[in-house]
């Protein structure tokens, strides 16, 4: 059990450093993951109604709506810094995101979709609904979600992470 879990997230270590979304291209990640914590994460208008038309999707499909949970937004800003401050577009650090949330909420899966230079929440959900491996996240077995979404102040340009969780 602890081998395949071994070789799923250096698979996909592997994937997700050879591949980024953004505008013209996309991927989406999913690892085998293993208490909610209480952190302090003040949302945007974009970053709700991402999370809303994402929830809207889901239930307009017959699935239940995801739950927000801030320490995930958290990892999700997080990873926005991380791609902004180094100017790339990729999943780096995508199985320490996971781990964490896994170590620390009780997480058995855990997804991640990211997007960069899209004008609007509607632009991005759009775009992960047109990519099969974002769809696959949106729609996938998952209780609990969390968002960032940064715009560069140099470039103008926003970074979208968005981590899906079933705990």
């Amino acid at each position: 059990m602890k081998t395949n879990l071994l070789r799923a997230v250096m698979l996909a270590a592997v994937i997700f450093t050879l591949n980024s979304c953004s505008s013209d291209a996309s991927e989406a990640s999913v690892v085998e993951a293993k208490a909610q914590v209480v952190v302090n994460y003040s949302y945007s208008s974009s970053e709700l109604e991402t999370m809303k038309l994402i929830n809207n999707y889901r239930v307009s499909i017959g699935l239940s709506s995801l739950e927000k949970i801030n320490y995930i937004s958290g990892e999700s800003e997080g990873h926005n810094n991380y791609m902004i401050t180094n100017n790339v577009v990729n999943h780096d650090g995508f199985v320490n995101r996971s781990e964490n949330i896994i170590k620390t909420l009780g997480a058995k899966t855990v997804g991640e979709n990211i997007a960069y230079n899209y004008s609007s929440p509607q632009a991005a959900v759009n775009a992960w609904l047109n990519s099969p491996g974002h769809k696959e996240n949106m729609v996938g077995n998952f209780t609990h979600f969390g968002i960032s979404i940064r715009e560069n102040a140099v470039t103008g340009k926003k970074y979208y992470t968005n981590i899906f969780a079933k705990i």
